[in-house]
């Protein structure tokens, strides 16, 4: 029987019950539903680059960081 993934998401803990344990980063990120071009992703303490999402292995209990860029600015 599979088991859903439980990881820590920027300090709390998060149960993704439509993936299982463990997964891959990138479908850690589509089950939370955040825009990948827009965020930075720390996995342990690691920064993951965007093209190694597919193949970075996400377990429970993994810590995730992620850092969304916010634009904006001023109009002179």
């Amino acid at each position: 029987m599979s088991q859903s993934l439980t990881i820590q998401l920027n300090g709390q803990p998060r149960a993704l019950e439509s993936i299982e344990d463990p997964s891959t980063l990138a479908a850690v990120i589509a089950a939370l539903e955040l825009k990948a071009d827009r965020i930075a992703v720390e996995l342990n303490g690691e920064i993951v680059r965007r093209a190694a999402w597919p193949e970075t292995t996400v377990r429970s209990n993994d810590r995730l960081e992620i850092v969304h860029f916010v634009g904006g600015g001023l109009n002179t």
